[in-house]
C-alpha cells in the first residue's frame, strides 16, 4: 500500500459533527470486496457455500474477515464453535452465499439485519451486470439508522471526528470519564479513513478502528466497513450514488426450481419488529410467490425461522438439507497468517490476506 500524501484542507461541518478533511491523493487499493455476476435467468442469489479446515493459529474472525463476512455471519453458520480456537482441522462453514435484496438493485442497498452492504455498480455496454457485498457494522440499540432512500452527497478522506454531545454522554454514563472529545484523522479515529457522507443527518458509510467489530451492533447510527472494504468502495462511488437502507430479517430466494429462505434476527428498533417472525416469513414468501414454485415444506420452514438461519436455506419439498449440503462440500485447507493486532486499527492491510 502507498502512503497518501496532504496536498490541503478543508473544513467540513454537519449538526452536532465536524469533521475535518485532508485531501489526500489515493492510494492503490488492493482488490478486496465479494464480486458477483447479477443473475440473468430469474434467480436472486450469488456465491456459494463454502467450507474450510481451522488451523492452530487463526480464530473465526480472521477466516471471517478473509471471506468478507462479520462477526454475526460466521458465528451464526458455526453455532457452539469457539471464536478464538476452532481447533486444528476443525471444519469451518463459510457462508459466502447471499440472497440479494429486493429490487431495484441500483447504487448502494443496505439491510440492517442481514448486516450487509451491496453495490450494483452501473452498468456498462457489453460487459456483465455485477454486484459486490460487504458485511457492516450497525447500529447499537438506541442509534437506529434512518430507514429509506437518499444519495451520497460527499466523499472525505482522513476525516477527523468532534465527538457529538449526547455520544460523549453516552461514554460518560459508561463509565469512560476520559473519553475525548476529540479524533484527530489517522488509524485510531473511529471514522475510519474514509468515509461517505449520507443524505441522512450524520449518517455516514465509513471505515473504522476496530474491524473485529464489523458485524456487531457498535455504531451510533453509521454503517461501519472493515478498512479494506472502504478502500475498495469509496475510489468507485461517486457523490449522487442512490442509497438505500431496508429492514429486511426475512429473504426469500429462488435458483435453479429451489426455494430458499435466510432469517436474520431482526434488530429490535423498527416498526413491526416485535411481529412474530413466522408470520413475517409466511408473508415474505407469500408477497415472492410465483407459480413455478416448487412445493414448500412449511415444517422446514418453521425450522429455519426458530434457527434464525442466515445461511439461505432450500425449503421446498424434497430439497436437500443444510447438513447434507454441508457434507457435499470437500473441505479446503486454510492456511493464511493470521490479521494480527496490527491489522486492529483504520489502515486497510497491505495486501489481500
Amino acid at each position: 500500500m502507498h502512503s497518501p500524501s496532504p496536498t490541503t484542507a478543508i473544513v467540513r461541518s454537519v449538526p452536532g459533527l465536524h469533521v475535518l478533511v485532508l485531501l489526500l491523493a489515493w492510494w492503490v487499493a488492493p482488490g478486496w470486496g465479494a464480486t458477483f455476476s447479477l443473475p440473468t435467468d430469474g434467480s436472486n442469489l450469488v456465491g456459494r457455500l463454502q467450507v474450510v479446515t481451522a488451523d492452530a493459529h487463526n480464530t473465526l474472525l480472521d477466516i471471517a474477515r478473509h471471506y468478507d463476512l462479520g462477526y454475526d455471519e460466521i458465528t451464526r453458520a458455526n453455532p457452539g464453535m469457539s471464536v478464538w480456537l476452532p481447533g486444528e482441522g476443525t471444519p469451518v462453514v463459510v457462508p459466502t452465499e447471499f440472497i440479494l435484496p429486493p429490487q431495484p438493485w441500483v447504487g448502494i442497498v443496505v439491510n440492517i439485519p442481514q448486516r450487509r452492504l451491496y453495490y450494483f455498480p452501473r452498468h456498462k455496454a457489453n460487459e456483465a451486470a455485477t454486484v459486490v457485498t460487504f458485511p457492516i457494522g450497525i447500529a447499537r440499540p438506541g442509534w437506529p439508522t434512518p430507514l429509506g432512500s437518499t444519495r451520497i452527497i460527499a466523499k472525505y478522506k482522513d476525516p477527523a471526528w468532534i465527538v457529538p454531545k449526547d455520544i460523549q454522554a453516552e461514554h460518560r454514563r459508561q463509565g469512560e470519564a476520559n473519553f475525548p472529545d476529540y479524533f484527530p484523522p489517522g488509524p485510531n479515529n473511529p471514522m475510519g479513513m474514509l468515509a461517505l457522507e449520507t443524505g441522512f443527518s450524520q449518517i455516514f458509510i465509513h471505515g473504522t478502528n476496530r474491524p473485529w467489530g464489523v458485524g456487531m451492533e457498535v455504531s451510533h447510527g453509521c454503517v461501519h466497513l472493515y478498512p479494506e472494504n472502504a478502500a475498495y468502495l469509496f475510489p468507485k462511488v461517486p457523490a449522487g450514488t442512490p442509497v438505500r437502507i431496508i429492514n429486511k430479517p426475512v429473504l426469500v430466494g429462488y435458483r435453479k426450481h429451489q426455494l430458499y429462505l435466510s432469517v436474520s434476527t431482526p434488530v429490535g428498533e423498527y416498526p413491526g419488529d416485535q411481529d412474530s417472525l413466522l408470520m413475517r416469513t409466511i408473508d415474505a414468501i407469500s408477497q415472492s410467490r410465483s407459480q413455478d414454485w416448487p412445493t414448500i415444506d412449511w415444517d422446514r420452514v418453521r425450522q429455519v425461522v426458530d434457527a434464525k438461519r442466515i445461511v439461505p436455506i432450500p425449503v421446498n419439498i424434497g430439497a436437500p438439507s443444510l447438513d447434507s449440503l454441508i457434507a457435499s462440500i470437500k473441505p479446503e485447507h486454510y492456511g493464511y497468517e493470521p490479521y494480527g493486532i496490527e491489522a486492529n486499527d483504520a489502515s486497510p492491510p497491505d495486501a489481500p490476506h
